[in-house]
């Protein structure tokens, strides 16, 4: 199946980052949200991230070229011609049951439904909508015009056309798949990851070891770009505490439970940049400041 027109719900860090990527890889893209305000801050991230690509090299083109491949709206509607939509909003059962239910009498029948969900399994997603088959997992990482890695989770209905249809076009945006064959929560990388990260909190709770002290061990010691913490504060507090809420319901697992701090801290507010505070805390303009106390 040949993909040309490509659809992303959410302007968010993630949302905004895939339609960066479908741009700067020459795709005509309509982004989302559900407020000009939020489309707006996001392409303001976009344009900025889209500057630096340029500036170093590292895509073809002009910033105002691949600017003007993205088209900002409200209405969902504009994912009436869609090829492919990718999906990247709340980490919510309900919120991206409801979407996509909503999408799929929007959408042709061709059209192949992509959740960038990092914990809920694809198939419960899936089931709000007609076309279980043509519904797939695309899971980017953060931040996504940087990170090479996405996995494409085949869910229990999922075709293999739509699969591969999934593989080729994350391809062809210039990232390295990882098929995953089994719809489970968490996928593969946050099943591995998640424990490291809530037994690096466990040991700020226990009083071992500090926040960036652990961040730079795993920076020193592991080769990372960045620790626990630094990535937690990225991605947002509460995006991880929903995801690991979702594979733990799911199997039970203890390990998998999401330690009495990062409770407190999504409760308080406390959910990283986006907030100006996390397990550090942040100027206005994104630049950590320092361990939040």
């Amino acid at each position: 199946m040949e993909i040309k027109k490509i659809f992303v719900a959410g302007a968010g860090l993630m949302g905004g980052g895939i339609a960066q990527v479908c741009a700067q890889s020459g795709y005509v893209v309509v982004l989302r949200d559900l407020d000009k305000s939020i489309l707006d801050k996001g392409l303001a991230a976009i344009s900025w991230s889209v500057g630096k690509m340029v500036e170093k090299g590292r895509v073809k083109g002009t910033a105002d070229e691949i600017m003007q491949r993205i088209r900002p709206t409200t209405d969902l509607q504009k994912a009436g011609d869609a090829d492919f939509v990718f999906e990247a909003i709340i980490e919510n059962l309900g919120a991206k049951q409801s979407l996509f239910a909503e999408l799929d009498t929007i959408c042709p029948d061709h059209t192949i439904f992509g959740t960038n969900s990092s914990a809920i399994p694809v198939t419960e997603i899936a089931t709000a909508t007609l076309r279980v088959d043509r519904f797939v997992g695309t899971h980017f990482f953060s931040p996504v015009p940087l990170m090479k890695a996405v996995e494409v989770v085949k869910g229990y209905a999922t075709s293999q056309a739509a699969v591969d249809a999934a593989e080729n076009l994350c391809k062809s945006l210039g990232k390295e798949t990882i098929r995953v064959n089994r719809d489970v929560a968490g996928i593969v990388l946050n099943r591995l990851n998640f424990p490291a990260t809530i037994e690096a909190i466990k040991l700020v709770e226990a009083g071992v070891s500090t926040v960036d002290d652990i961040d730079k061990g795993m920076r020193l010691g592991f080769g990372r770009p960045m620790g626990p913490f630094e990535t937690a504060d990225m991605a947002g507090l509460d995006v991880g505490y929903n995801a690991m809420l979702a594979v733990y319901e799911e199997t039970r697992d203890p390990k998998f439970y999401p330690p009495m701090l990062l409770q407190r801290k999504v409760k308080l507010g406390h959910l990283g940049r986006k907030t100006g505070v996390g397990w550090y805390c942040y100027d206005d303009k994104g630049n950590k400041l320092g361990p939040a106390g």
